[in-house]
């Protein structure tokens, strides 16, 4: 007594179908949760010398040497206090903070003095190395 069985040519796809959805529906719930803050930056633009010069500017100038060290105004600050330094100092140079770096200093030292003045209200931050 034989038997005859249908062969089965077709591949049911509802499965598959369904863990397509279902990575879908994870990957649109996740996808928020993946944004990442960055650093706004703004690239200079190309400005005639003579009209820098002529311009008085006032910028707070803060220096981070090899030792990562900070100097505001050629007097050296701890870390601690950058922020405090930063905030009381603000209201006097309305046109943002430049800080020179090192070739050597950390690049951490760097970021710590941006936090700092971003903390502090100050939004216009330019980097020179020395």
């Amino acid at each position: 007594m034989s038997r005859n069985r249908d062969t089965f040519n077709e591949i049911n796809i509802t499965p598959l179908t369904d863990i397509f959805l279902v990575l879908l529906i994870i990957m649109m719930v996740i996808a928020p949760m993946l944004d990442q803050q960055g650093l706004n930056l703004t690239v200079p633009e190309n400005v005639a010398e003579e009209q820098v010069q002529n311009k008085e500017t006032k910028i707070m100038t803060i220096m981070v040497d090899s030792g990562d060290n900070f100097y505001l105004d050629g007097e050296q600050i701890s870390g601690n206090n950058l922020e405090k330094a930063i905030k009381s100092q603000a209201a006097n140079y309305p046109d943002g903070l430049l800080i020179k770096t090192d070739a050597d200093s950390s690049h951490g030292a760097m970021v710590k003095v941006m936090d700092s003045a971003r903390n502090s209200g100050i939004t216009s931050i330019s980097v020179d190395q020395l």
